[in-house]
């Protein structure tokens, strides 16, 4: 016996192997400095954790509605509506238990064998799965370094073809760092009408940015119309754990996710649910004061990087990333990340991880605290030194 043939099509997470590599050195008595997983160092917002719990004690522990309670859906729609500026109906919110349902459920009801789907690379390694899984053939552009890892958009445009169905964005991003400017949003936007496919903008670090706002294609006249947007709780309220994730659709791949949502989890939780209303309508407090110590870490690591021999880094524009280049140091990236993590006890992640157009570059997460990031920057410049193989 042994599994189908499509799940040979999905991919592991890079992050998580390498924290069970990283749990396992710790386990021998290894000091680990963990830049490796892309969550936020901080707690939970107290008052989302309090309306979490009169959830419970209120009996909010029953299946809801397949797509989100009515007054929640209302909530996210306002917030987009306020946020992108375009009217946005709660009967175009999906609420799902996390962010990965919506890559998962709109590519699987969006995309059929013989579509191409446009994707960025470096890139999360489950919007390519999820790609393959439907059975379409992923299409990868290159992010570039000089341009802040946007796209070179000629090369986008070379890359559309009949069968293009979709264009995946991630703005913020992850791995990079990098914020799509707004007029490439507004040429990707011509473009999408121009050959007649749909974009899917993922904007789970919608609130992460360090200085412009990002625009969102769903902003630009009449993409709201054939854009499918993500966004959610994980990482602008600490909520990793709560699995709690929205979409912003057009109603026809809303109807199509409520048939694979109650196929594949029912509902999502209830309490849950409740939290993060509270978490959206509430004080805002949590997620500035987060943001501010965001950007004191930024400048400290990525200045730190930036000293060390064979290592250039561009200062991220967004999320919680440092994708320096290391391609002077002679080091692959795999194998830089490998004995970093083994013999200097830093934990990140080989840009390879995220597509193959990541070799040259290392991912770290700077979601720790100033005193951890900068011994983990001197760690890695001591053992570079010591190791040099230009």
């Amino acid at each position: 016996m042994k599994p189908a043939s499509r799940v040979e099509t999905l991919q592991l997470e890079g992050a998580f192997s390498v924290l069970q590599k990283a749990r396992a050195l710790e386990a021998q008595g290894r000091h680990i400095i963990h830049l490796e997983i892309g969550e936020p160092d901080f707690d939970t917002p107290p008052h989302v954790i309090e309306a979490g719990k009169a959830a419970l004690d209120g009996g909010w522990t029953h299946y809801g509605p397949t797509l989100g309670y009515e007054d929640f859906r209302q909530a996210i729609a306002a917030h987009v509506a306020e946020t992108r500026g375009v009217p946005v109906e709660s009967g175009e919110v999906c609420v799902v238990p996390g962010g990965k349902p919506m890559i998962f459920f709109p590519i699987l009801a969006l995309v059929e064998p013989g579509d191409e789907v446009i994707l960025p690379n470096p890139s999360f390694p489950t919007y390519a799965s999820a790609v393959r899984f439907a059975g379409a053939t992923p299409v990868s552009i290159p992010l570039v370094e000089a341009n802040d890892f946007s796209f070179d958009m000629q090369r986008l445009r070379d890359s559309i073809t009949p069968r293009t169905k979709l264009l995946i964005l991630n703005s913020p991003a992850n791995p990079t760092g990098g914020i799509i400017p707004d007029a490439d949003i507004a040429e990707i936007a011509r473009l999408a009408h121009q050959h007649d496919f749909f974009v899917f903008s993922d904007e789970i670090y919608s609130r992460m940015y360090f200085d412009a706002k990002p625009r969102s294609v769903i902003s630009e006249p009449g993409m709201k119309e054939r854009t499918i947007l993500l966004d959610g709780f994980s990482k602008t309220y600490a909520m990793t754990g709560w699995r709690l994730g929205y979409g912003v659709m057009p109603p026809i791949i809303v109807d199509a996710m409520q048939k694979l949502l109650v196929n594949a989890v029912s509902c999502t939780a209830s309490m849950v649910q409740r939290a993060g209303l509270a978490a959206l309508t509430g004080d805002q407090g949590a997620v500035d004061t987060m943001m501010a110590e965001f950007r004191e870490r930024r400048q400290l690591f990525a200045g730190m990087l930036n000293e060390i021999p064979g290592v250039k880094c561009r200062m991220p524009n967004g999320a919680f990333y440092a994708f320096p280049n290391i391609t002077e140091t002679g080091y692959t990236s795999e194998d830089l990340a490998h004995r970093l993590l083994n013999e200097a006890g830093v934990a990140a992640l080989a840009g390879t991880a995220f597509g193959e157009y990541g070799e040259g570059y290392l991912r770290f997460s700077y979601a720790n605290s100033r005193e951890n990031l900068a011994e983990a920057a001197r760690r890695m410049r001591a053992w570079i030194e010591a190791n040099p193989r230009r």
